[in-house]
């Protein structure tokens, strides 16, 4: 007589599985019992109001196109959007001829629209640095008097189809790289990466840095752009899936697009710059700089999730981006609105003889990679970043794009991770996603320090706040008609 399926169970050696309260797991180990603890928050983080606005959303009516609902309709608009676009560099020109608003005293800066008195250290010391880099000032001190007295207009990047890394500042005078999408037609800009350590995008301001400006806005600048202008341009979507192939993420590490970049503008310069001494210096001014290519993938990032925008009923994020005080988000489906929160502190490893009593929060227009598809969410791709953003063993870079895939829409058939069987880079954040797994957008970052004048002091990986995506949805729903 066989026994009853009850009476073989209570035989069996027990296997547990706990979902919820990690203390009912940890009771069971304490007693040898065999229990895997499965990770697990009720929708919205238990928040009633919101679980609720993202159930009505997901019974919202058809769209008269067909049996897809609106959202899922408008989501795949916008990721196709962002899959279709054919990126190309194809310019260097000062700022003021590529946004002709931009005027004397007029500053873009890195985030969601910010005043002075609320600026943090380094962006405070990166406008004084500015200023006198345009001549608009004598010296800093007299910068920061204009700036108390408002004689500076601020303004977002993000406001003029513009993006700038970490403090972000783009003037009239600085030379800008101008990124085309050739689908939509649309441009988008962003400034020449400086090179590492003490510069004024992690707020640093001093001779050596206002020199090094004047040398790219002079020669360096100038020299791209006419290699640029006769080459007709270097497409940049191919060049990034290669990237990927080499280990580069695109935001913390850009190693591999770097030399590529430098391989496909090498005979332009050698074709276009006379005299070999400037020549020689162009070259080891890129060799010599492993982030080079962030500022071109920012720019790209732009140009890319641009024409994802104002989309009825769609819930992708078309931009994240932060300025040291607050994080920033914007929605495809509310138009250009900044849902904002202050920002987090990111969590890393910090260069000798700094910590993170020494930190500022984190701030710059990169979280555009993030936006789409790049940066942590690509780090399957870069597991040399692991380490170095503090997020642990080469094996945690995998973690990160798997968790990432949870908040997106689908993933990029172009862009694919060789280390995770060539799967696709996760694409199009859906805040829905986001709140209703508690997963925020997890996004690789440099360190600045909190003071104006000193720079970089480390890097790391920053959450965005779940604050911006509550707020996003309660708007998004709100447009739709659904409270």
């Amino acid at each position: 007589m066989t026994s009853s399926p009850i009476k073989k169970l209570l035989e069996e050696p027990l296997q547990v599985i706990n979902i919820g309260l990690e203390s009912f797991a940890q009771e069971l180990e304490a007693q040898q019992t065999g229990v895997i603890q499965m990770e697990w928050v009720p929708p919205a983080g238990g928040d009633p109001v919101l679980a609720s606005l993202l159930s009505k959303l997901a019974s919202h009516p058809q769209a008269t196109t067909g049996d897809v609902d609106l959202i899922t309709a408008a989501n795949e608009e916008a990721l196709q959007r962002m899959l279709t676009g054919e990126p190309v560099l194809v310019d260097v020109v000062p700022a003021n001829e590529a946004i002709p608003s931009l005027s004397k005293h007029m500053i873009l800066h890195a985030g969601p629209p910010i005043t002075w008195e609320r600026m943090c250290g380094p962006m405070r010391g990166a406008v004084c640095g500015v200023a006198v880099f345009e001549g608009w000032a004598p010296d800093l001190t007299t910068a920061e008097s204009m700036a108390t007295d408002g004689e500076f207009v601020f303004q977002p990047n993000h406001h003029f189809d513009a993006v700038g890394p970490m403090t972000g500042l783009t003037t009239m005078c600085q030379p800008v790289m101008v990124v085309e999408n050739r689908t939509f037609g649309n441009r988008a800009y962003c400034t020449i990466n400086e090179g590492l350590g003490k510069v004024m995008r992690f707020g640093a301001n001093d001779q050596e840095v206002l020199q090094r400006l004047g040398w790219i806005r002079e020669v360096f600048g100038p020299a791209m752009g006419t290699a640029l202008r006769r080459s007709k341009g270097i497409p940049l979507r191919a060049l990034v899936a290669r990237g990927l192939t080499m280990g580069d993420e695109m935001h913390q590490r850009n190693v591999a697009c770097s030399s590529l970049m430098l391989r496909e503008l090498a005979p332009a310069l050698a074709g276009n710059v006379a005299d070999s001494s400037t020549l020689a210096e162009v070259l080891a001014f890129i060799a010599g700089n492993d982030q080079f290519f962030l500022n071109i993938a920012m720019a790209m990032g732009k140009a890319i999730a641009d024409p994802a925008r104002n989309i009825k009923g769609s819930s992708v994020v078309t931009a994240m981006s932060r300025n040291g005080t607050d994080f920033g988000i914007r929605v495809s489906g509310t138009g250009d609105a900044w849902f904002t929160a202050p920002v987090e502190m990111p969590e890393g490893l910090y260069f000798p003889g700094f910590s993170a009593e020494d930190a500022n929060p984190d701030m710059g227009d990169s979280t555009i990679v993030e936006t789409i598809g790049l940066g942590c969410f690509a780090m399957g791709a870069a597991p040399a970043v692991a380490g170095f953003v503090g997020a642990g063993a080469a094996s945690e870079a995998a973690v990160f794009t798997r968790r990432m895939a949870e908040i997106t829409v689908g993933r990029n058939p172009e862009w694919t991770i060789p280390g995770l069987d060539y799967v696709g880079v996760p694409t199009g954040i859906d805040i829905r996603l986001v709140v209703e797994t508690n997963e925020v957008p997890h996004i690789n970052t440099g360190i600045a320090h909190k003071q104006p004048g000193v720079g970089q002091v480390g890097a790391g990986v920053v959450r965005a706040p779940m604050a911006c995506f509550h707020q996003a949805l309660r708007m998004f729903a709100q447009n739709l008609g659904v409270v």
